[in-house]
């Protein structure tokens, strides 16, 4: 069974998930990699979830505000093998429904072209392309993707 931790960038498991993340995205991104990474600091993270099963954790992601009404979604990873179990999904959920008890009513994020996986999770779950915005305008390993939240 899957138990879903609010909680924020101070939590241990979380940055350890977030290390593993960009140790993966290193390897996938190359080049870009140190332009991606300055926009992905967690410091600050006051919302993030982290999954565990069995007390381990398994995977995470966070959102920040981008806007008066608009979370961004951010540091999303599940362990190698946890994936294809739907943990990513249950996170995702539980982030979306925080959001909503916060009175957002849109979640935006950022994927990269070479990661196919989270392109496919993302549209799964209802999230549609969008025009680049903020820093990723005009970046073309970027795809975009907005989310309305049912209020």
């Amino acid at each position: 069974m899957i138990k879903l931790t609010r909680t924020d960038s101070g939590n241990p498991d979380f940055a350890m998930l977030v290390g593993l993340l960009d140790a993966d995205l290193a390897q996938r991104d190359g080049s870009e990699h140190a332009f991606y990474h300055q926009f992905n600091k967690i410091d600050r993270i006051k919302h993030a979830i982290v999954a565990y099963e069995n007390n381990k954790p398994v995977g995470c992601e966070a959102m920040k505000e981008y806007a008066s009404e608009i979370m961004e979604i951010k540091r999303m990873y599940a362990l190698p093998e946890s994936r294809g179990r739907g943990i990513a999904t249950q996170v995702l959920a539980e982030l979306e429904s925080w959001a909503v008890e916060l009175l957002y009513k849109r979640c935006l994020l950022e994927t990269g072209k070479k990661q196919p996986e989270a392109i496919a999770l993302y549209e799964k779950n209802g999230y549609t392309r969008t025009e680049n915005y903020g820093q990723y305008i005009g970046i073309e390993n970027s795809v975009c993707f907005e989310k309305k939240l049912a209020l």
